[in-house]
């Protein structure tokens, strides 16, 4: 019988990066190497896996960030990248990692959560964790005048590019003080990079960095960056055109000013919560899209 060594926290370890690598790619389509490579994968993501002849054959990563929630911070840890390689399966792997994780940060947190596809939703309740809905917010917007000037389409080929990128999400204030993240400059730049790449503007005059797009007569915006609190009227203004009325909200806004109308968000995976003493997850919000797992 082949013999499980748990190893964690293994990024520089080239040729357990490599099969993790290649497990992420069997199981989900992605990889995290181009994301090491520019320095991103940083101290925040830690993979808990079992290794078989150096090859990763399961795997639970945690994420360290915050949460604000209503102007407070709380400790919250994201779990992500639950796999297991096919030949590996039903032999309790993931659930041997998941209490590993647990052990390892009992106390150490106010919310643990994921998002999980609909064929594992039996899964997560085994350990505490408690399905939340999401909810989708929007509004309906009439144009204004047109301002074009001061706005500039980043490249995230290009490094000069990124790291202005990521000097901005480092000092970023939290997307919203209803609900939003903090610390997570590195999933953020996993998503600039392997996401969001052909959507990522600066506003020179807000001072803000801009993701969305516009299909139709729909802007999606994906996230505001900003060192400092924005005016989402100036915003809308140089980011929507003469046929744009309908914004949707990839997060919780908390702007001021604007009738925000919410939805029952349906997306294919599941938000599961755990959480830890008193602490109580607030309802009506979405988790911010770029800093999800």
């Amino acid at each position: 019988m082949a013999e499980f060594i748990f190893y964690k926290d293994y990024k520089k370890n080239e040729t357990l990066r490599k099969s993790f690598n290649e497990l992420a790619t069997l199981v989900f389509g992605i990889q995290f190497e181009d994301w090491y490579q520019k320095g991103y994968w940083n101290n925040r993501y830690i993979p808990f896996s079992y290794v078989v002849e150096d090859k990763v054959i399961a795997n639970v990563s945690v994420n360290l960030l915050d949460f604000v929630i209503d102007g407070k911070i709380k400790r919250a840890i994201q779990i992500g990248t639950v796999m297991t390689h096919p030949d590996y399966r039903n032999l309790g792997l993931s659930a041997s990692l998941m209490n590993l994780v647990l052990e390892e940060y009992a106390q150490k947190y106010d919310f643990m959560y994921l998002f999980a596809n609909k064929t594992v939703l039996d899964f997560y309740p085994k350990f505490g964790f408690k399905s939340v809905d999401e909810y989708q917010f929007s509004m309906n917007y009439r144009s204004r005048p047109l301002d074009t000037t001061g706005i500039t389409k980043l490249d995230t080929t290009k490094i000069d590019d990124l790291n202005f990128i990521y000097q901005f999400a480092s000092e970023r204030i939290a997307v919203s003080n209803v609900f939003g993240t903090q610390n997570t400059q590195g999933l953020f730049m996993y998503h600039c990079i392997n996401v969001f790449g052909e959507h990522l503007y600066y506003l020179e005059k807000e001072d803000a960095i801009v993701i969305f797009e516009q299909e139709g007569n729909q802007v999606d915006i994906f996230d505001i960056v900003s060192k400092k609190e924005v005016n989402i009227q100036d915003i809308l203004s140089k980011i929507t055109n003469k046929d744009s009325n309908k914004i949707v909200f990839h997060f919780t806004p908390g702007y001021e000013g604007i009738q925000i109308q919410k939805d029952m968000f349906k997306g294919d995976e599941v938000l599961f919560v755990k959480t830890n003493g008193s602490s109580q997850f607030p309802s009506y919000v979405k988790h911010p899209i770029t800093s999800q797992a």
